[in-house]
C-alpha cells in the first residue's frame, strides 16, 4: 500500500514538469516549422508530431492539390507542409525543379525514391549512387540501349504483349474487367523476358513471381522489420530475386565468353562486360591479378537488374492504363491511331513489327509521349537536402527538408493549352517537346534522368498499336472513375474497367524465328 501512495505521489510531483516539458517539445516543434517555413505558403500551424500525414494518407490527391493551389498563390513556385516530423517542400516551378534534379551530390541532395528504400532495395543500388561511380555505372549501361539492342527487345515485348491481350480477351468474355493487375502482370514477365530472357526456368519465374508480390505489398507498408510482417516478407523477397538474378548474370556472363550472340539485355550488358574483363585479365598475365572493375560482380548487376524490373513495373504500369483511359475519351484520337497501325502493320501478316515500323508509327509515337505529359506516372521524385541549399534568392532549404519536385505540376507549364490532351503537340510541325522541352519531365533530368527511356517509350507505343488494332474495347464508366488514385505511382480510380472483344479477324502468330 505504502508503494502505491509513493508511486502516486511521486506521480503528482513529477506531473507538472512533464506537462512543462511536454508543452515546451510542442512549443519547439511549432516554432522550428515557422522558421524553415519563413514567408512560403504553407499551413501556420501544424498538428504534432503527425502534422497533416493523416490528410496525405487519405486523400493524397487532395493533398497534392492543395499544396499546388498554395505554390501557385505565391511568385516563389513552392509551398511547404510537415509530414511525420519532417518538414517538407513542394516545388512546382519547372526552374527550381530542374535545379533540385541537377543538384544530385553528396553535399546538395539525395535522391529518396522510396522513403524505405536503402533498407528494402539493399546494398548495391542505382538509385542512391552518385559521382563518378554512377557515372562509371552508367557508361557500362548504354550498351543495352542501342538500335540493335532495341529492336531484339521489341521482338520479345510484342510477343508477350499478344499473349496477354489474347488472355484478357477470354477473361473478358463482354464483361468489364479491371485492367491494373493485368497489366502489371504483363509488365512483369515482359521485364523478365527482356532483362534475362532465357536465364530465367519457369519453375523460377513462379518463384520469382511470388517474391516480387512480396516486394510489392511491403513498398506500401511501415518499415517494421519482424518476423511474418509483410516488410520483413518484402526484404527477403528482394534478397531471394537479387540472387535469382545474380545467377541469371553468371549464366549470361559464360555464354557471351563463348561467342554467342545477345538475345536479351543482360547478354548485351554482359557481352561488353566480358571483353572488360577479358582485356584486363590478358594485360594482368605477366603480373599480379588485378582486381575487376567496380560493378562487375555478379551480384551488384544482380542489384541493378532489380532496380531496372522495380522501375519497369509501376510506372509502365500505370501509363498503359492512362493511355486504354485516354483512348477511351478521346474517340477521334483512337481512330487516327488505328489508321496508321494499319497502314504500316497488319496482324493477318503474322510478322512482328520492325524497328523500321515502328519508327513509322509517328502520331502513335505522339500518343505515347502525350500520355506521359497528361498522366506522368510518377508525379514527383522525393529528393532530400543532405545541407542547407539556397534555392533563390529570398529561400535556403533547410537541411533535412524533404523536397518533391512536381513532374506533373511541370507538364502543365508553358504547353499550348496544357489542360487538353492533344496528341498533335508532338507533331514535326508543332514540336511542343523541343519547344518547352524543360517543362517535359516524365523521365527526370540531371545525372538521374531515366536510362531506359527509350525502352519504356517503345513499349508504351507497342501496347497502343497492337491494343487499339487487335482490340474493341469499351470503358465502363462510373462517377470518379478518372480521378487519380496513387498506388504509389498514379492510376485511375476505378483500376481501369473496361470490356474487351477481338477486333481483328484473327490473332497474329508471332515468333522470333
Amino acid at each position: 500500500m505504502n508503494s502505491i501512495n509513493l508511486s502516486t505521489t511521486a506521480f503528482t510531483f513529477l506531473a507538472p514538469y512533464l506537462f512543462t516539458l511536454v508543452v515546451f517539445l510542442l512549443f519547439f516543434e511549432q516554432i522550428s516549422y515557422l522558421k524553415k517555413r519563413k514567408n512560403i505558403p504553407g499551413p501556420v500551424l501544424v498538428f504534432p508530431f503527425l502534422g497533416n500525414a493523416i490528410s496525405l494518407v487519405r486523400h493524397p490527391t487532395r493533398f497534392w492539390d492543395h499544396q499546388s493551389s498554395l505554390a501557385k498563390s505565391s511568385p516563389a513556385g513552392f509551398s511547404a507542409n510537415y509530414i511525420v516530423g519532417r518538414f517538407i517542400l513542394f516545388i512546382r516551378d519547372s526552374e527550381l525543379s530542374h535545379k533540385i534534379f541537377s543538384n544530385v551530390r553528396p553535399d546538395a541532395f539525395h535522391l529518396v525514391g522510396h522513403p524505405f528504400g536503402k533498407k528494402l532495395f539493399g546494398e548495391h543500388n542505382l538509385i542512391y549512387m552518385m559521382g563518378q561511380d554512377h557515372k562509371d555505372l552508367r557508361r557500362r549501361i548504354v550498351p543495352n540501349f542501342t538500335p540493335k539492342a532495341l529492336s531484339t527487345y521489341t521482338s520479345l515485348q510484342q510477343i508477350t504483349i499478344l499473349y496477354h491481350l489474347q488472355k484478357w480477351d477470354r477473361l473478358s468474355s463482354g464483361k468489364a474487367i479491371p485492367l491494373r493487375f493485368l497489366a502489371r502482370d504483363m509488365n512483369l514477365e515482359t521485364s523478365q523476358t527482356v532483362f534475362v530472357g532465357p536465364y530465367l526456368a519457369p519453375e523460377a519465374r513462379e518463384r520469382f513471381n511470388a517474391d516480387y508480390n512480396f516486394f510489392n505489398v511491403g513498398l506500401m507498408k511501415l518499415p517494421f522489420d519482424f518476423p511474418g510482417t509483410a516488410f520483413r516478407n518484402a526484404r527477403l523477397g528482394v534478397d531471394r530475386l537479387v540472387k535469382t538474378l545474380s545467377v541469371c548474370v553468371q549464366q549470361s556472363k559464360e555464354n557471351m565468353k563463348k561467342g554467342k550472340e545477345p538475345t536479351c539485355l543482360i547478354d548485351f550488358w554482359m557481352q561488353e562486360t566480358v571483353k572488360e574483363l577479358t582485356a584486363l585479365s590478358e594485360s594482368g598475365e605477366t603480373a599480379a591479378a588485378p582486381a575487376p572493375p567496380p560493378n562487375t560482380s555478379d551480384v551488384e548487376i544482380g542489384s541493378y537488374l532489380f532496380d531496372f524490373l522495380f522501375a519497369a513495373q509501376d510506372a509502365s504500369t500505370s501509363s498503359l492504363l492512362w493511355a486504354v483511359t485516354l483512348l477511351d475519351s478521346h474517340p477521334e484520337v483512337l481512330a487516327k491511331v488505328r489508321e496508321e497501325v494499319e497502314s504500316i502493320w497488319l496482324p493477318e501478316s503474322d510478322s512482328l513489327i520492325t524497328g523500321e515500323q515502328l519508327a513509322q508509327m509517328k502520331y502513335t509515337h505522339a500518343v505515347a509521349r502525350e500520355v506521359l505529359r497528361y498522366r506522368a506516372p510518377a508525379p514527383m521524385v522525393p529528393h532530400i537536402a543532405a545541407e542547407d541549399f539556397p534555392l533563390n534568392e529570398s529561400y535556403t532549404i533547410p537541411k533535412g527538408t524533404i523536397v518533391f519536385p512536381s513532374v506533373s505540376e511541370s507538364s502543365f507549364q508553358g504547353f499550348n493549352e496544357p489542360d487538353r490532351f492533344d496528341p498533335d503537340r508532338f507533331s514535326e510541325e508543332r514540336q511542343e517537346d523541343r519547344v518547352y522541352k524543360k517543362n517535359y519531365l516524365a523521365f527526370g533530368a540531371g545525372a538521374h534522368q531515366c536510362v531506359g527511356q527509350r525502352y519504356a517509350i517503345n513499349h508504351l507505343v507497342l501496347f497502343i498499336a497492337m491494343f487499339a488494332t487487335l482490340l474493341d474495347f469499351k470503358r465502363h464508366r462510373s462517377d470518379g472513375c478518372d480521378e487519380i488514385s496513387y498506388v504509389p505511382t498514379i492510376c485511375p480510380k476505378d483500376d481501369c474497367l473496361v470490356s474487351l472483344s477481338r477486333r481483328c479477324a484473327r490473332y497474329p502468330t508471332l515468333s522470333l524465328h
